[in-house]
């Protein structure tokens, strides 16, 4: 493929972020500089022998120990030819990741040193900058034109080869002379980054306190008794135990094939991949009421289960227009409810499906379903008492969730907002 090289970025140009802080807005525009003059390379290389504390480069998690990353340390025990870097210092991985089509910025902040492999490009900021402001401006964007323009120069099989002279060749820009601007920047979006971090700590506590719930609402294996029941039912008789299949069957869509589909619209027809979530594929409203009328198709909260790909997700049918694929997406058909759905919907979330003795990591199959073991109590009122209790648990964690991707979206808003836009600041 022939790709066009890009003009380099005009070092004297400058830009203006659409945001400003009040006492900055008078204020001369950014100015561009080149990065070589204000970042120096780092070449140290590790002692001979060295293979401790190997850090690896996550476009999600930014810098992380190998040996906590992959659960163990993937380099060997020879490492002297990786770089040697320390807290504040910045890595470039120069290849497509699902994160960053251009590469990946990262600042080592979570540890005081370590080593990287020599793949990496890294490079640390003179005295007088101040690198968590550097480290929101790759964040943000701004500078993913001109990875772009190095990305058009020479990329091959997803790596872009770019020396660390090429890279700091490129310009950034900032408030010119005014580091107190710089500050206030950064602070804005670290805090609002602990925002994120605290109400997600919220987050995980309360999916915890769900765990450590069901594990006391649902007997042990070997049990048929759980450890806590609700006042009401303390003197209620044991838990029923019995095979999926005896109590319900597995079914599946009559099979749609890929000719029969469109992606414009009609009636969503859900993959393993988009169940959940928003359909990429359609069939016609026509053949969705012929098939629905002369085929199985679940009834209104009976359980959905992905049986391929990412197993066991659970979902409850709403009753929505929806079609879904044949042998990885079956529910159980559960026409007596001698366990209701809502219970159902619980157990079976909560099945640890690698331990079924004919599944593998991407397959669950018909038999393994029908076979599995399951435990409900068998007044419908307890079972109705526990899933409303678990219910309101997950209100609580999708409500919390949605404000953490409230605040997420307005960080990211935020950052196009106080920084000049990746266009102008390519000008």
């Amino acid at each position: 493929m022939n790709r066009t090289k890009s003009a380099p970025t005009n070092p004297t140009a400058s830009a203006a972020p659409p945001l400003r802080f009040p006492e900055f807005r008078d204020s001369p525009d950014w100015e561009g500089k080149e990065l070589s003059s204000i970042a120096d390379p780092v070449s140290e290389r590790a002692d001979s022998g060295q293979h401790q504390n190997i850090l690896t480069l996550s476009g999600e998690d930014g810098l992380v120990l190998q040996s906590e990353y992959f659960g163990k340390q993937i380099a060997g025990n020879n490492a002297e030819r990786y770089l040697r870097i320390r807290r504040d210092d910045f890595v470039y991985n120069d290849r497509t990741t699902k994160v960053s089509e251009y590469g990946t910025i990262k600042r080592l902040k979570r540890h005081p040193h370590g080593i990287v492999s020599p793949i990496y490009k890294c490079f640390r900021f003179k005295d007088g900058q101040l690198p968590s402001f550097w480290e929101w401006y790759f964040e943000s964007g701004a500078h993913e034109p001109q990875l772009r323009g190095l990305a058009n120069e020479g990329a091959r099989a997803g790596r872009f080869n770019v020396s660390i002279d090429r890279f700091l060749s490129t310009v950034a820009f900032a408030p010119h002379s005014n580091s107190a601007e710089q500050s206030k920047i950064a602070d804005c979006l670290s805090t609002l980054d602990e925002l994120i971090g605290a109400e997600s700590q919220k987050l995980d506590a309360l999916k915890a306190h769900k765990q450590g719930l069901m594990q006391q609402l649902f007997p042990r294996e070997g049990e048929t008794i759980p450890r806590l029941r609700f006042p009401e039912f303390q003197d209620a008789p044991e838990w029923s135990e019995k095979k999926l299949g005896s109590v319900g069957d597995v079914l599946m869509c009559k099979r749609i094939f890929a000719n029969e589909t469109n992606d414009t619209g009609g009636v969503p027809f859900y993959k393993i991949g988009t169940l959940g979530d928003v359909a990429d594929a359609y069939i016609s409203k026509a053949q969705f009421e012929d098939y629905k009328a002369r085929y199985n198709f679940p009834r209104i909260g009976e359980v959905l289960i992905t049986c391929s790909g990412t197993v066991g997700k659970c979902l409850p049918y709403d009753g929505r227009d929806a079609y879904y694929q044949d042998s990885n997406i079956v529910w159980i058909d559960n026409p007596w409810q001698e366990v209701s759905n809502e219970l159902l919907l619980r157990i079976l979330s909560n099945v640890s499906w690698d331990s079924l003795n004919s599944t593998t990591i991407t397959r669950i199959y018909g038999p393994d379903l029908k076979g599995l073991m399951i435990r409900f109590p068998s007044d419908a009122a307890e079972q109705q008492r526990i899933a409303s209790c678990l219910s309101s648990l997950d209100e609580l964690i999708a409500a919390q969730d949605g404000r953490i991707e409230t605040l997420k979206v307005h960080k990211r808003g935020l950052m196009q907002q106080l920084f000049p836009s990746p266009a102008e600041a390519q000008a």
